[in-house]
């Protein structure tokens, strides 16, 4: 038990990057590397003016220093290699690989015009420059995200230049020293290519914004509002923690984020109302794993898919909408046909907080959301422009929030302002670091699709078709269980990233050859989805390892547990590729769209009551294909009106079919009850 502890509190540290005690002095210089990231970025959205090439080289330079002057080489000690796990100073080897790595990432601002001009053939100052970048670039992925992005990106490095000696199905031309490092490390193609500008240019502002909230206690505040609504209802505590963790996911975009910021409140809340630790903890992970579909930050993934698929971020927004509210939705429902099978009732009154007095308390949370969907959906902004406004807007929330507490405390001013200081300076310096593990991993899988990008991208898109043998359904099932064995290492932006690069143009072609007309943003969706799904995939699932540190369960049976509840996720992702009508693809009418949702929302309820068992009561098998057919009614009626020969047009005249199938086996169950 201690030893699991002891590695879900890693967990934590590690996702806000406190893995070491610095010394005073260290700890300044920490400090001041990651507020003059913070006000670097923040003057990309308003006053500097600065190409894109060079934006995200420093960009990079700042993650790889903060990162070897935070992360320890190894996080545990191990016999003759204490010097590799030092955590209560930086040592010199951090302190070399920290200016080395910063100075390697600049290389190509610091140069840029020389590089220009001897594009493709590089100098040995270039090669050296190069080499010690992808090097210490792999070596601070490692440390902060763990070994598995590293090792891909080297398999796939080995191959680039192996290409020429493998069989003849797996052969390649191969690369150069040269041409590898002058693709990777000296144009746009891999290391600088599209993730990592996405990250410099858009995610950061986001992060900091999720970051700076909760310094400021809005996650604190979604919780209890949450409870304060939902606690005396059966299952409150369950089902605020599946709203408040929807909430936070607003801003966070972090799975492990998420669980610390609402696991404290709601888990032991949960177990207090009879839940058993492990299921407790697995409701909240599902719920905070799916806080990375909710817009607008979605785990950073939202704005790389607009870049990807070409299309403005709020086509985004607009495709993940309806499949994020649906999720979370079937989660609410787990939570309440859970709470039914336990026989499990709400929070006492005195446990639940007065909905009034927490909605005046914190209803100047909102505002800064307010401002963030105003600017991005009435004025039209950029997100970079509307998440730099939305910040401004919150550090004079913040200052007001300190001078009204101070006032009511009977508090000077002076003292006000030096709190709302410190609480502005430290979200500034706790964004850097919740953006270390995002610019790395954009970085890193960078030098993948920048291999791919070589020539072996088709290669291995032949190779992936051939295992599906054209069987659009294989497909969809290898890309799955390749994004949920990936994903067990790797961050959900990286393993969105590698997939995507690989599948997704297999998986619109070969829809197209079989009659299905995919389109690029529900392929693209798919992966991320899979990706996500990933962070509570036993055996690695690092979300179920946070989770059950706070509940005092086995992390594996709740990793198992918390995949259970999420396989309404996955068949969401699977629907929507061949129902795109679900992420509103060529649908821009307003009650067309309410009408999807709406029975998306009952096809969710019909699918989770034959998922769990039980609806009014305990299933029988011939209820089962009630709660199935009307769940594919409702999600997806065009293959409904195409198997009995109808118009598609007619198509959503099917919906009450599948409410009579849903609305029989209540009544039926109903009957049963009573009778028992």
């Amino acid at each position: 038990m201690n030893k699991k502890k002891r590695s879900a509190e890693a967990i934590l540290k590690a996702e806000s990057a406190n893995i070491r005690r610095l010394r005073p002095y260290e700890n300044y210089l920490v400090a001041m590397i990651a507020i003059a990231w913070a006000l670097f970025q923040l003057s990309l959205a308003s006053i500097l003016l600065l190409d894109s090439t060079r934006e995200r080289t420093i960009h990079l330079a700042f993650a790889i220093a903060l990162l070897f002057l935070v992360m320890p080489c190894l996080k545990s000690s191990r016999k003759y290699l204490g010097f590799l796990s030092v955590t209560d100073r930086i040592p010199l080897m951090d302190y070399i690989f920290a200016a080395s790595g910063a100075i390697a990432a600049l290389y190509l601002a610091l140069d840029y015009e020389g590089l220009a001009m001897r594009s493709g053939m590089p100098i040995t100052r270039d090669i050296v420059s190069g080499t010690i970048l992808v090097i210490l670039l792999l070596e601070a992925t490692r440390r902060i995200i763990g070994p598995a992005l590293s090792v891909i990106a080297i398999l796939f490095t080995c191959y680039a230049f192996l290409g020429p000696y493998m069989p003849d199905i797996l052969a390649f031309k191969g690369v150069s020293l040269r041409k590898y490092l002058s693709n990777i490390t000296l144009s746009t193609e891999g290391i600088y290519g599209i993730p990592l500008g996405v990250s410099s240019s858009i995610v950061y502002l986001f992060v900091l914004l999720g970051a700076l909230l909760d310094k400021a206690g809005a996650g604190k505040f979604f919780t209890s509002l949450a409870i304060s609504v939902l606690g005396r209802y059966k299952g409150g505590a369950a089902k605020a923690a599946v709203v408040a963790s929807g909430a936070t996911g607003l801003f966070s975009g972090s799975s492990i984020a998420n669980i610390v910021t609402t696991g404290p409140f709601t888990i032991p809340l949960m177990k207090k109302i009879g839940y058993p630790p492990k299921k407790a903890a697995a409701t909240e992970v599902a719920s905070s794993t799916d806080g990375q579909l909710m817009p607008p930050i979605m785990g950073a993934a939202a704005f790389i898919i607009a870049e990807y698929v070409n299309v403005p971020y709020l086509e985004v927004v607009k495709a993940a909408a309806i499949p994020a509210f649906v999720s979370y939705f079937g989660l609410f429902c787990i939570t309440h046909l859970e709470a039914s099978k336990l026989g499990i009732k709400g929070l006492p009154r005195e446990d639940t907080p007065d909905f009034f007095a927490t909605l005046k308390n914190g209803l100047h949370y909102l505002i800064p959301l307010g401002v963030l969907l105003y600017e991005l959906v009435i004025l039209r902004h950029s997100p970079e422009l509307a998440a730099f406004r939305a910040i401004m807007v919150l550090f004079l929330i913040i200052v007001y929030q300190e001078i009204r507490g101070a006032v009511l405390a009977n508090k000077t001013i002076r003292s006000a302002l030096i709190s709302g200081v410190r609480i502005i300076t430290s979200g500034l310096i706790q964004g850097s670091k919740n953006m270390m593990s995002v610019a790395l991993a954009c970085a890193a899988a960078g030098i993948i699709v920048g291999v791919v990008n070589m020539g072996i991208g088709g290669m291995i898109s032949g190779i992936v078709e051939d295992l599906a043998r054209g069987n659009i359904f294989l497909l969809l099932f290898i890309t799955a269980m390749a994004s949920l064995l990936i994903g067990m290492g790797l961050p959900t932006t990286a393993t969105y990233i590698v997939m995507a690069s690989l599948t997704a143009p297999i998986i619109v072609n070969v829809g197209q050859i079989y009659g299905f007309a995919i389109p690029i943003m529900a392929a693209h969706l798919f992966c991320f989805y899979f990706g996500i799904l990933a962070d509570d995939t036993p055996p690695v699932g690092l979300a179920a390892y946070a989770a059950s540190a706070i509940a005092d369960s086995e992390p594996i049976p709740t990793g198992i547990q918390g995949f259970l509840y999420d396989i309404r996720t996955s068949v969401i992702a699977f629907l929507f590729v061949f129902n795109p009508d679900l992420i509103l693809h060529n649908i821009s009418s307003w009650p067309h769209a309410l009408l999807i949702f709406g029975m998306a929302l009952v096809g969710m309820s019909s699918f989770e009551c034959f998922a769990q068992g039980w609806c009014m009561t305990r299933n029988k098998w011939y209820d089962i294909p009630f709660f199935l057919a009307a769940a594919f009614i409702l999600f997806h009626p065009g293959a409904i009106a195409s198997l009995f020969n109808l118009d598609p047009a007619m198509k959503y005249y099917l919906f009450p079919l599948g409410f009579l199938f849903y609305g029989a086996v209540i009544l039926l169950q109903k009957t049963r009850k009573k009778d028992l």
